[in-house]
C-alpha cells in the first residue's frame, strides 16, 4: 500500500489570514509531498510496502519511520484545521473541563507545551488507554502512536509550519492556530 498525499480538506488559500496559501504551497506541496515520495522509495520491496500507514509508523524505525511518521503527522495536522470553525461540542467540552478545567485552560496549557517544545516537533492532545486526556509533545517525527496513545489534535511546531507567515515567532503562530482548530475532528477522535 503506497503512501499517498491526500487532498487537503479545503482550498490552499482557505486558512488565510491565519495561514497563507504560500505556507500551504511549501508546507503541504513540498514538505509533506517529499515525505510521501521519500517514504515510498524507502518502503519499496520491504515488509512495509503493503502495510497501512499506522502499522508502518508503529513497526518501523530509522528513515522509514521518519518519513512514514511525518506523512501520518501531517495528514493529522491538516485535518486538525478548518476554515469554518465551530465551537467544541458538548462531549469534548465536558472532557476538556474534566481534565484541564475548561476549554480556555486547555488552550493555555496546550499553547505552553507547543511553545516549549525545543526544536522541531509536534504538540498533541491525546487520549490515554483509561480514557483520560493529556497534552504531550514529540520531537522530530515521533508521535503518540508509538506510545500507545490515541491522537485527538496536533499542532506542527517545525519552523516550516510557520516561518513564512510568522518568521521565528512561534507564539504568534499558536495564537492564530486556535482560530483554525477543527473541533469537530477532535471530538470525532475522542473515544
Amino acid at each position: 500500500m503506497a503512501l499517498t498525499l491526500p487532498e487537503l480538506p479545503y482550498a490552499r488559500d482557505a486558512l488565510a489570514p491565519h495561514m497563507s496559501a504560500e505556507t500551504l504551497d511549501f508546507h503541504y506541496g513540498k514538505h509533506h509531498k517529499a515525505y510521501v515520495d521519500n517514504g515510498n522509495k524507502l518502503i519499496a520491496g520491504t515488509e512495509f510496502e503493503n502495510m497501512p500507514l499506522e502499522d508502518i509508523v508503529k513497526k518501523s524505525s530509522g528513515k522509514i519511520f521518519n518519513n512514514a511518521a511525518q506523512v501520518y503527522n501531517h495528514n493529522f495536522f491538516w485535518n486538525s484545521l478548518t476554515p469554518s470553525q465551530k465551537a467544541p461540542g458538548k462531549k469534548l467540552t465536558d472532557a476538556l473541563v474534566k481534565q484541564f478545567g475548561g476549554v480556555e485552560d486547555f488552550k493555555k496549557q496546550f499553547t505552553e507545551a507547543a511553545i516549549g517544545q525545543f526544536g522541531s516537533g509536534w504538540a498533541w492532545l491525546v487520549q490515554n488507554a483509561d480514557g483520560t486526556l493529556a497534552i504531550t509533545t514529540t520531537a522530530n517525527a515521533d508521535n503518540p502512536l508509538t506510545k500507545g496513545l490515541k491522537p485527538l489534535l496536533t499542532c506542527d511546531v517545525w519552523e516550516h509550519a510557520y516561518y513564512i507567515d510568522y518568521r521565528n515567532a512561534r507564539p504568534s503562530f499558536l495564537e492564530h492556530f486556535w482560530a483554525l482548530v477543527n473541533w469537530e475532528f477532535v471530538e470525532k477522535n475522542l473515544g
